[in-house]
């Protein structure tokens, strides 16, 4: 008995299609795994020393720029106060270094990096040459203001001393002119019966003072009416005077003096002999024995004196 073949079953031969199929997809997959294995893996290689390379160039201009601002930190504390007067030019480098430390962050555009490090430096020179010639500047402008202060120190005490001289001449020239009394007598005097003179030194018999002297010749002195003071001052020190009061009192160096006779003259600046005297007041009553002194003014200045004495 003859048989009959069997025939494949259509499932069967699709699902070994599939098969087929699938293993040849995996064999290209792996064919082109390796292939971009085989071509990727040294430029993957090659990427990797670029970063590396690139990490150092950044390291390096990173350590440029911070060295650079170092500098540039030492240079304003170095100069003071006087760099403070480069306000704009400093804040023009900070903000080209805030730049450069955004590209060296976020970028890896070195060469431009390069180039503004470069132009950093150059501003930064340029801002210590501005430095160097505002300190030559204001070392020159102190120089010459101390010459100025010691040339002034020298003008003011040449001043003072010219000033000191000039007083010393005003005051020269004022003593210089005063008038003067010379040959300077007084005399204690009593009246005769017919109204004579005569000398006496008995305190119950003196009547009159008599005080008699020269001016002395002064081209220095104005001409003109005088004022001549005299005061007789007794043993007591109580001076002699007609009225107790301002009546008789005059002013010599700021205070207020009692006198005891004064005399308007006309002074022509040459000698001029004069007498002045004081008369007591009662006959009957005796003066005060002892030594009075005498002196003789005129302004401020004392022009003579002398003494006499009654017994």
């Amino acid at each position: 008995m003859t048989q009959t073949p069997t025939k494949p079953n259509p499932s069967q031969q699709g699902s070994q299609k599939r098969s087929k199929t699938w293993m040849i997809l995996a064999v290209l997959l792996l064919i082109i795994v390796v292939g971009l294995l085989v071509f990727f893996l040294p430029k993957l290689n090659n990427y990797k020393e670029l970063v590396r390379e690139k990490e150092q160039q950044r390291t390096i201009l990173q350590y440029e720029l911070d060295d650079l601002m170092a500098a540039h930190d030492s240079i304003k504390s170095e100069y003071g106060t006087l760099a403070d007067s480069l306000q704009v030019k400093d804040s023009i480098i900070r903000a080209n270094a805030e730049e450069i430390e955004q590209l060296l962050n976020y970028k890896w555009e070195y060469n431009k990096v390069n180039k503004k490090l470069n132009l950093l430096r150059n501003i930064t020179q340029g801002y210590v040459h501005q430095l160097d010639s505002l300190f030559t500047v204001n070392r020159e402008l102190k120089e010459e203001n101390e010459k100025i202060r010691q040339q002034y120190a020298r003008e003011q005490d040449r001043t003072r001393e010219l000033s000191k001289d000039k007083e010393e001449l005003i005051e020269r020239v004022n003593d210089a002119a005063v008038l003067n009394a010379y040959n300077l007598q007084v005399r204690t005097i009593r009246f005769t019966g017919s109204g004579r003179e005569r000398d006496t030194d008995k305190s119950n018999k003196v009547e009159r003072v008599k005080i008699c002297f020269t001016l002395g010749e002064n081209k220095l002195v104005e001409s003109g009416i005088k004022t001549i003071y005299a005061r007789i001052i007794r043993p007591d020190g109580v001076v002699v005077t007609q009225k107790v009061g301002g009546d008789y009192s005059f002013n010599f160096k700021g205070e207020q003096l009692e006198y005891t006779v004064k005399k308007e003259v006309n002074y022509e600046q040459q000698d001029m002999d004069l007498c002045m005297w004081w008369d007591k007041k009662s006959k009957e009553e005796a003066a005060m024995v002892g030594v009075y002194n005498v002196a003789v003014y005129y302004e401020d200045f004392e022009i003579g004196k002398s003494s006499f004495e009654l017994k």
